[in-house]
């Protein structure tokens, strides 16, 4: 029993550690507002699918929230590398969809096939019509043990471009041989 206790008395203490150290006195954190939980998701969809059919390409619907530090972190890495923001500016209408307790868009993310089912974030590729092309976990863009031991935690460029490059309107509307 006192074991117990002891190991849960260091776990506390090393959590408030912890925090300490992620705050520095009298500094506050930032809060990320990089999803709107107010905005419209249906209608930010309409417009991004009107205007990928026009451009012939697809919608890449990013569905998370601003607490979740795997959502911030994909979008951060998007904006700070230059090739993965041009091929998805390239090739596809960006849509972010917010889903967070204030507002977890039910009924647009049911149309999208219940993606959160997959956990956050999570992508949902579109076609100019809307119809849904394909839903990606995104675990399965992180980096592998090699790469995370040299460049930390997070999703690999290399994943995700290869999964952009297989989405794209171009790919999937190539001439066959």
């Amino acid at each position: 029993m006192k074991l117990k206790a002891l190991l849960f008395l260091a776990l506390i203490s090393a959590a408030a550690a912890g925090q300490a150290q992620d705050k520095k006195e009298g500094e506050k954190k930032e809060a990320v507002h990089i999803y709107n939980p107010n905005a419209n998701a249906q209608a930010d969809l309409n417009a991004a699918i009107s205007k990928a059919k026009k451009e012939k390409k697809n919608v890449l619907v990013q569905v998370g929230g601003n607490w979740c530090i795997w959502c911030i972190r994909f979008h951060e890495l998007v904006e700070k590398t230059p090739e993965l923001k041009k091929l998805i500016g390239d090739n596809f209408e960006w849509v972010l969809i917010n889903w967070s307790p204030e507002n977890k868009n039910t009924a647009v993310l049911s149309k999208l096939g219940n993606p959160g089912r997959f956990g956050f974030p999570v992508f949902v590729v579109l076609d100019g019509e809307g119809k849904v092309l394909h839903i990606q976990d995104s675990g399965y863009l992180e980096r592998d043990a090699e790469e995370s031991k040299t460049e930390g935690n997070g999703h690999s460029i290399k994943k995700v471009q290869g999964f952009l490059n297989n989405w794209t309107y171009k790919a999937l509307h190539a001439p066959t041989i």
